[in-house]
């Protein structure tokens, strides 16, 4: 079954991730969406309450984790060949080590994007 990830292309970190995990996570069937350039596919999230915003969504079928449930489901799933995707996996595979250091992950997502004027927020305007 096709797994998709949807992220934040424009984080410089959410981007090399989602790219690495891609070419390099050995998950078969792994389809990555930059969320910031599909607004279709953010609309369907959004009314599905599943934010860009607030993280990175998984999907499986009819199954979805958002923020750092989709990176612990993703980690888990990852047979990673690159060496920082296998330490990634590591550290975020187990749901609470995930939960807890997802916020800085946000974080360094916000001072990314705020130093290259781009908004957390994919549905409001660029910071001026």
């Amino acid at each position: 079954m096709l797994l998709t990830l949807i992220y934040d292309g424009g984080c410089p970190f959410c981007r090399e991730f989602a790219l690495r995990s891609e070419l390099k996570a050995g998950v078969a069937d792994l389809q990555i969406v930059d969320g910031r350039a599909d607004h279709n596919i953010r609309r369907e999230l959004n009314a599905l309450g599943l934010h860009l915003r607030d993280g990175a969504v998984l999907i499986e079928g009819e199954q979805r984790w958002h923020g750092s449930e989709a990176i612990a489901e993703l980690s888990r799933r990852m047979k990673p060949s690159d060496p920082l995707l296998r330490l990634l996996a590591k550290l975020f595979c187990n749901d609470k080590r995930s939960a807890l250091a997802y916020p800085a992950l946000l974080a360094a997502r916000r001072l990314a994007l705020a130093s290259r004027g781009l908004n957390v927020d994919l549905d409001q305007a660029p910071q001026s």
